[in-house]
């Protein structure tokens, strides 16, 4: 995996951090993701901690020549801009620091492993620093119509995982509801970071 001199995106060993050292926890992190369906609002994307508090939601200018996206924290801080990469075969985006889209704010980049991808999801994930990607950094498998993705670190190691959660609620009310376990030492707001970006690549599809 590229290494890197800057702190806030080292991934050594068991621990990766890519955002910042406060989204690292020495324990395994359950979060709550829950989507509105049918709706263009601010706010229709949110996650949720075990107490059930907004810990990440997502703000979005939809109807902007490219698609961009703002992950915010619980009190409305931009963490990451997203942003769609025009004319890429691959449907590749870019998450930058804060509501940057500098190119040297460049946290990392996710594209579709394969052009054609059928039932099953795979993605590629590459740091900035990898600037060759000759191989990703992170990798993102599995079903998105179940909900039931993981994410690998480049060793294979399951950094992230998915899973649905059913209820009277999501099912009355049109909500998407699953579930996301974070490993030890993983900074959870790069995970939710891609589950955004893995939902918006299977939007488009």
């Amino acid at each position: 995996m590229a290494g890197t001199s800057d702190p806030q995106m080292a991934v050594a060993g068991n621990r990766v951090e890519v955002i910042g050292p406060q989204f690292c926890a020495p324990y395994a992190i359950d979060l709550s993701v829950v989507k509105k369906i049918m709706t263009l609002k601010d706010g229709a994307f949110q996650v949720l901690d075990s107490n059930e508090n907004v810990v990440f939601s997502v703000k979005g200018k939809v109807f902007s020549l490219r698609e961009r996206r703002v992950l915010v924290d619980g009190a409305g801080t931009p963490l990451v801009t997203f942003q769609q990469k025009l004319l890429t075969a691959h449907n590749r985006w870019q998450a930058f620091r804060g509501e940057s889209t500098d190119p040297k704010q460049l946290l990392f980049s996710v594209k579709k492993s394969a052009l054609l991808q059928f039932m099953k999801t795979k993605l590629d994930v590459f740091l900035a620093t990898n600037t060759k990607e000759e191989v990703c950094d992170f990798k993102i498998e599995g079903s998105w119509m179940e909900k039931s993705c993981v994410i690998y670190a480049s060793n294979s190691t399951e950094v992230a995982k998915m899973h649905k959660k059913l209820s009277a609620e999501s099912l009355l009310f049109g909500k998407d509801n699953f579930g996301v376990t974070v490993s030890a030492n993983v900074d959870f707001a790069f995970i939710v970071a891609l589950i955004v970006i893995l939902d918006e690549i299977n939007e488009d599809d």
